[in-house]
Formats: C-alpha cells, structure tokens, sequence
C-alpha cells in the first residue's frame, strides 16, 4: 500500500461496530450483486438473440453504477483509491445517447470487468468484509460456554471451540477466555486488516489493468503532441500580433517623433501636431499591449482566481449571464487558464452564434475534478467540425487530461460541459456549495 493510502487508512477505516456495520453492508452488497449478475447474464443472452435489447442499456447502466459504488466505498471506507477506467466518451457519442452510448460501452473493457466483478465478488469479497462479525459472534458464543456449558454439551452431544473440547468447566473456561480474544479481535482488529484489504481487492478488479494503462499513454502522448502544437501556435500568434501591430506602432511612434525634433525650432505648430499624434500612438500601443498580456494571462484571473476572472469577463458581455458556484481554494495556474480561455471562447460562440438572451456558468469542484457549464437557451445545433472552435477547446483541454462534452438540439438551447482532473493548491478536497450569481 502506497503512502496515500496509508495515509487514507488511519481517515476512512473505522473499528468497532462502524467496522462491523460496513462489513455487513457490503456483504449485502456483494448479495445484491450476484442477482444483478443473474439478470446481466441474463439480459445479454437474451440480446443475442435480439429480445433482450430493450433491457441492455438498463442493465449495462446498472452494473457501472454498481461498480462506480464500489470504488467510492473503496475509498470512503478502506481509503483504498480507485479511478474509473472507463474510456472517456466523445462528445457526438453523448449527444447521440441510446443505441450508439450502449455499443460504445459493449467495447469499452472495463465494462466486462465490471460485470466479472459481479461473478467473483459475491465469493471472495464476503470472506473478506463478514469475517469480523463472525469473530464476534463466535466469540460470544465461547463467552456463552463458560456459564452455560452442560446444556449445550448435553444438546448437542459434545461440543469443539476451536481447538478446545468442552467437557467441563475448565475447558469452558479457556473457551470464553479464546472467546474473548477473538471477540476482541473481530471489533477491534479485523477490520482495520480487512477491510484495507477489500479495498485493494477492489482496486485489483475494478482498477485500470496494464492495457487500459498503456491506452492511456497513448492518450497523453497525442494530448502532449497537441498540446505542443498549441503551444507553438499561440507563440507564432503572440509573434504575429507583437510583429504587424504594437512593434508597427511603436516604429511609427519613432519616426514621429524624429520628425517632430526636426520641425521644433522651425514650425513649432507642426512639431505640436506631431507630438499629439505620437501621444495618440503611444496610447493605443500600450492599449495593445494590454490585450496582448490579456489574451497571454488575464491579471485578474491571477489575483482573484477562475470564478471571480469569468464574472468579470461575463460583464462585457451583451446579454446577462449567471455565474453560479464557487471553488473552495485556488487551482494550478495552468488549470485555471485553460478552463477560462475554454469557457471565454464558449462565451464567445454564445455571442456570435447563438441568438441567446440567457445565459448561466456554473463552477463545481468535487472529488479532485473542476467541473464547469456553460447553458444557453439559443437556437442551439452546435457542432464539433475539424479545425473549428470546439475542437480547439477539446485539444486545450485535452493536454490537461480533460474533457469537453456538448450537447445542442436545434431549437433546443447549448450545454457544453467540461471537466478538468486537478488538486486545489492548499490540498483540501471539498465541493464549494455556496452561490453567487449575478
């Protein structure tokens, strides 16, 4: 076990009879899942033959949410961390939902490791979590010889505690008192071994394997080979716009100025005209300047942080927009750059496109994942072409591992979702559930 879990033990593994209580919920759980493995097996036998279909995208939902519970109890209870595997569904294939959603899950591996998960657990996963109660109880039952001894042995023609034969009150008396021990043990002891234990069991099964890991790779090869790519392109922008714009200006400014020393001693008037055209340049260079350095790190997003720098931004803007939310400490500079120029650039196409008269942000932070929406109820039918707006979204995010996910009917309005995996700086990890709009 690594140091952060370690660290999550001591957190989330509890003793006593909160330890005894979760090892009987999730042997009920493991229970629940052997049924719901019967009726997955069951439903996917049936679809092959075409009758189960209306019934797989149910079924196929209810064995990742029961495998998705699983993992949240792994941390929660045994502070064993366990990431979903899943791969990352595109947005189309949100958008479209239904048939397209359930064969796009039928591909995705770990699917079928949850539903292997469903088999086994049911058989070692109860061994694991119940063995504590059993201690306990079994203890108390060796507790129990000790004062009632010779009607138990009578009843039931000689009884074994353990590795004890009862057949009088001294070795009744040792019983109780191996009884007590193991009592001990299964609400004291057991569960801190053994439900750390089930945690990794569940991490073992419902983990990211070696294959999901090296697709994974592949993955943050091709974001940081974006990534690189829009690097260099808003560098040959930043260049571009220094080049043909201020650097332009401010040579202009020069001339203007050399002109005006020239004509100071004979045409003062002119020279005068000169200086309030060079003043005039200087500003409007400095002005650039300033979009420049804007467009490069907005200062307010600095000092005040993702929320507040959106608020600010949504001012300027044509119509009203609601920012709702707030995040609970401040993100890593990059993080919160890519999820404001992703969120401005969405704010734009609102402007531009949409034909909207209302519009809301709202900012939630949960689980290490910045979670962001942009809603509008414009004449929607947005789509993600190649080499348009959207997709230089979904790469800015994608070299940070996150994901943009649109939804646009016609007629229907756009919600465009993105979500970024992070760690607040101060290294606390709480949903920030106040709200401010405006």
């Amino acid at each position: 076990m690594g140091r952060q879990d370690v660290t999550a033990v001591g957190r989330g593994v509890s003793a006593g009879p909160v330890g005894l209580a979760r090892g009987v919920a999730l042997t009920g759980l493991a229970i629940g899942e052997a049924l719901l493995a019967v009726w997955a097996c069951l439903v996917l036998c049936l679809a092959s033959v075409g009758l189960g279909l209306p019934l797989l995208p149910g079924a196929l939902r209810a064995v990742r949410a029961q495998a998705r519970r699983q993992r949240r109890l792994a941390w929660a209870w045994s502070g064993v961390r366990v990431d979903d595997p899943y791969r990352p569904v595109s947005g189309e294939t949100a958008r479209a939902g239904g048939w397209r959603e359930t064969r796009w899950r039928l591909t995705d591996p770990t699917t079928w490791r949850d539903l292997m998960w469903l088999l086994v657990n049911p058989c070692i996963g109860p061994v694991m979590a119940f063995l504590p109660l059993v201690a306990v109880v079994h203890g108390l039952f060796g507790v129990v010889l000790a004062f009632a001894w010779r009607p138990i042995t009578s009843a039931w023609d000689g009884v074994w505690f353990d590795f004890i034969p009862v057949t009088g009150q001294t070795t009744a008396t040792l019983a109780a008192a191996l009884g007590v021990v193991q009592a001990c043990c299964g609400l004291l002891l057991f569960p801190r071994w053994l439900m750390p234990l089930h945690g990794r069991w569940v991490r073992f099964v419902l983990g990211k394997s070696r294959g999901t890991l090296n697709e994974r790779v592949e993955q943050l090869q091709t974001s940081r080979s974006d990534a690189v790519d829009l690097q260099a392109a808003e560098l040959r922008r930043i260049e571009r716009d220094l080049h043909d714009g201020t650097q332009a200006r401010l040579v202009a400014l020069g001339m203007t100025l050399t002109a005006a020393e020239s004509l100071l001693e004979h045409n003062p008037e002119a020279a005068r005209a000169l200086l309030a055209e060079a003043k005039g340049n200087s500003t409007r260079a400095l002005n650039e300047l300033r979009d420049l350095v804007h467009g490069v790190h907005p200062p307010l997003l600095a000092d005040r942080g993702l929320v507040d720098a959106v608020r600010t931004f949504a001012f300027e803007l044509p119509f009203p927009v609601q920012v709702t939310g707030e995040i609970p400490g401040r993100l890593p500079a990059p993080v919160e750059s890519a999820a404001y120029f992703a969120i401005a650039e969405l704010l734009g196409n609102v402007v531009k496109h949409a034909e909207a008269d209302q519009v809301s942000v709202d900012f939630r932070y949960d689980h290490h994942v910045l979670r962001a929406a942009v809603h509008d109820n414009g004449v929607g039918g947005a789509t993600a072409r190649d080499g348009g707006g959207i997709r230089g979204i979904e790469r800015r995010l994608a070299a940070f591992d996150g994901t943009l996910a649109l939804t646009s009917l016609p007629g229907g309005g756009t919600t465009a979702a993105l979500e970024i995996g992070c760690d607040l700086l101060d290294g606390t990890d709480e949903t920030g559930v106040a709200s401010r709009s405006r």
